[in-house]
């Protein structure tokens, strides 16, 4: 269903779910005044923005005991996005380091260090959630994450100027050789020299990727007069006067600046090699600020020091140190001595990214995402689970319910699944899948504890037969074609339930509903 059809008539982001209203204000001493623009978190996410109605006025719910849900951050995630976090209530550790094996919380927000393997997302018993604050979502299983009922979210266009502006400032270094000459400088080497040094107007850049960035990109390049091509797997608008051409081969063989753009996959491991050093153009410049695997870095060694290429800009890196120190060198990788010895090569760590308004751009649009997903179970915006919304409840409804399933997406379970609702009043109702995941999410009216009681129950059996297994919590040896569901239930004056598997222990369910705990965390879909 479009999402235009599932919401139809309802305002899915009122500035009544306190967000709006707790964005930290900044004063960035080294910034421009002008306001810095947001771009939306996905394709949907303009509907955030509409005016309030007379419908979702009233306050909204918060489902449970915000001081209940503990949030880990690491490695240094931006203030504004703490701040959204701690003003929700939620228990907010931060660390600048990475991920602590010992550490079990509800929710953790990363940036491109941690690596979250199914290894460590297994021991992660009660985490419903992960927030990347950066674009890449590579450092996460996904798959693994999704099978298990955990949103991942990340944020795909906060950084694209700043990303977009460190490239031309890089095509203008190379043109005129100013780490050189820099370096030079530093030592006390006066070498002033206009050999082999030129203006970028009239020259060709080369996209190879045209999305956020690229696109960005491009308009930068044709203001200072450049001409831009650009190669991408699928059929895009150009802006301005740029063209898109057919072939990689096509783009290598006319720009005179080629820069990288893509996602790290299988098909962009080492896209620009030997091979396509030979297609490009005697004196050409080459800038990666994607993906360290994209490039071939020895091949890229060989050519810089035939003379075949005149520059070279490296943002990324195929492995990078865990943290700042002198830690790039040949022991990392092997080629690191003989990379940092070339003329003309432009070597940053990993900065692209790294501005004062990207940082607060995506510290806002990750925690937003996250709290939208903790209060509401909210998925827009999720690269790992279908989007789905629902109007928030309020107050106004505290003897509601919303029931969230996550299940395989087999024949049969949403027909289960519907039977068990079928029982209740349903005042809304939504789902959509994505892949072998399906997420189901509906509010039920005038409920009591027996009754949410039932409901879990019915649904976790379901998922217990669905799987045809016993969902023990101490079983782990569950495997992927499995078909047990993730229950979450959202109930006005009691809280977040948080529970999987067979709840066989009679005393959980005296002082009903028991607090966030998944009892069976390794029970797969």
């Amino acid at each position: 269903m479009a999402l235009e059809d599932a919401t139809s008539g309802i305002d899915i982001a009122s500035p009544t779910n306190g967000l709006s209203s707790q964005r930290p204000s900044m004063s960035l001493s080294k910034s421009p005044s002008a306001p810095y623009p947001r771009s939306p978190a996905s394709k949907d996410a303009s509907r955030w923005q509409k005016g309030t109605t007379a419908a979702t006025a009233a306050k909204p719910l918060k489902p449970f005991a915000t001081e209940d849900i503990r949030i880990l951050l690491l490695e240094n995630v931006n203030q504004t996005g703490r701040d959204i976090l701690a003003a929700q209530g939620y228990q907010v550790d931060f660390l600048k380091t990475s991920l602590p094996e010992d550490d079990d919380v509800h929710v953790i927000g990363i940036r491109s260090k941690t690596q979250l393997t199914a290894r460590v997302l297994r021991e992660a018993r009660n985490l419903i959630v992960i927030g990347c604050f950066c674009i890449g979502t590579n450092q996460v299983d996904t798959q693994y994450a999704a099978k298990h009922g955990i949103a991942v979210f990340n944020s795909p266009f906060s950084n694209s100027r700043s990303v977009a502006e460190l490239v031309i400032g890089e095509v203008i270094a190379l043109a005129r050789q100013l780490g050189d000459r820099s370096n030079e400088l530093h030592k006390g080497t006066w070498n002033k020299v206009s050999s082999g040094c030129w203006e970028i107007r009239g020259k060709t850049l080369g996209i190879i990727g045209y999305g956020h960035i690229g696109s960005q990109l491009s308009v930068l390049a044709e203001a200072m007069g450049m001409t831009v091509v650009f190669y991408d797997v699928v059929n895009l608008m150009a802006l301005g006067t740029a063209k898109q051409v057919p072939t990689l081969e096509t783009l290598l063989g006319v720009a005179d600046f080629v820069t990288c753009h893509v996602p790290e996959l299988p098909e962009t491991h080492h896209m620009i090699g030997q091979v396509q050093f030979e297609q490009m153009k005697h004196g050409s410049y080459l800038i990666n600020a994607s993906r360290g695997s994209v490039i071939d870095i020895p091949a890229l060694i060989d050519v810089m020091r035939a003379g075949k290429l005149a520059g070279a800009a490296l943002d990324v890196y195929p492995a990078e140190p865990g943290g700042n120190g002198d830690y790039f060198t040949s022991d990392l990788n092997l080629w690191a001595e003989d990379l940092r010895s070339l003329k003309n090569i432009i070597l940053t760590p990993h900065i692209g990214g790294s501005t004062e308004e990207a940082q607060s751009a995506i510290g806002i649009e990750v925690s937003e995402a996250l709290v939208r997903y903790v209060n509401e179970g909210c998925t827009l915006g999720a690269v790992n689970m279908p989007e789905v919304n629902l109007r928030f409840l309020t107050m106004e409804e505290e003897n509601h319910v919303r029931v969230i399933y996550i299940h395989h997406n087999v024949p049969g379970v949403l027909r289960k699944v519907n039977e068990i609702l079928g029982d209740h009043n349903v005042d809304k109702q939504t789902t959509d899948s994505r892949g072998d995941v399906a997420y189901l999410m509906a509010d039920i009216s005038d409920v009591n504890a027996s009754v949410i009681k039932d409901l879990y129950q019915r649904l976790e059996s379901l998922s217990c037969a669905s799987s045809q297994m016993f969902c023990d919590p101490a079983d782990n040896s569950s495997s992927s074609d499995h078909d047990a569901g993730f229950i979450l239930i959202m109930q006005p004056s009691h809280g977040l339930i948080l529970l999987e598997g067979m709840a066989r222990n009679q005393d959980l369910w005296e002082s009903w509903p028991p607090r966030g705990q998944r009892q069976a965390f390794n029970t797969m879909i």
